[in-house]
């Protein structure tokens, strides 16, 4: 088995890895997908139990407070369309969703099917109306300016390199209305992201540190397209 454990660096560190070759954990893949979207080149967690058990460590058995932070960073408003790109299983969509009220729409996407019928499930226990697609950050199944918000957790990680990163953020880029935001958390320091975003066509409004300090919340918004 492996088991997942924060560094000092911020970054995930596993044990039980094959030192000749670097694999991802158990109950992830790399550079495919097992549903219907199209392959993603990211690493993608399939195992729903194993990903909300990462986030109650990520978050220091404090999701719902860590959730709600960055919807209060987002600043959601009712009536706004919001898209959870890596959703996961959909928690932090949900609270989106309670935000942005019957008036607004939340979707989120994530490349694990297994995911996605988790996410599904909980929009029904809990009676709201957000969606749930199987979908890829570097190919975003949406129309452009499409979106007013923008939300990305703990995603840009299992991106493994500088062109997936930039591919995906000129998707969220695409989907977003001019002046729209990119809420993005993530492990480790932001300036690849920065750097990468500005090149997307972003204006960086703040990076700044969460807690736990080994996150970050980069807030930028959509310039005008070229």
């Amino acid at each position: 088995r492996h088991f997942g454990a924060i560094a000092p660096s911020g970054k995930l560190r596993w044990g039980a890895v094959n030192k000749t070759k670097r694999e991802p954990p158990m109950g992830m893949t790399e550079h495919r997908d097992k549903g219907p979207a199209h392959p993603t080149k990211g690493i993608v967690i399939h195992w729903p139990w194993f990903y909300d058990h990462l986030l109650k460590m990520v978050s220091l058995g404090r999701e719902g407070r860590f959730r709600r932070k960055i919807i209060a960073i987002a600043q959601l408003e009712r009536g706004q369309r919001v898209l959870d790109v890596g959703c996961g299983t959909g928690t932090l969509a949900l609270v989106a969703a309670k935000a942005v009220g019957p008036e607004g729409h939340v979707k989120g996407i994530d490349p694990a099917p297994e995911m996605i019928a988790r996410a599904r499930a909980k929009a029904a226990k809990a009676g709201l109306s957000a969606s749930f697609e199987v979908g890829i950050i570097e190919a975003i199944a949406l129309p452009d300016e499409s979106m007013d918000v923008v939300l990305s957790t703990l995603v840009f990680h299992h991106l493994p390199s500088d062109q997936l990163r930039s591919a995906g953020l000129a998707e969220i880029r695409r989907v977003l209305v001019p002046g729209g935001r990119l809420v993005l958390v993530d492990f480790g320091k932001p300036d690849k992201l920065v750097a990468a975003a500005q090149a997307a066509a972003f204006e960086i409004v703040t990076t700044a540190r969460l807690r736990p300090s080994f996150l970050f919340t980069l807030i930028a918004v959509a310039g005008a397209p070229d």
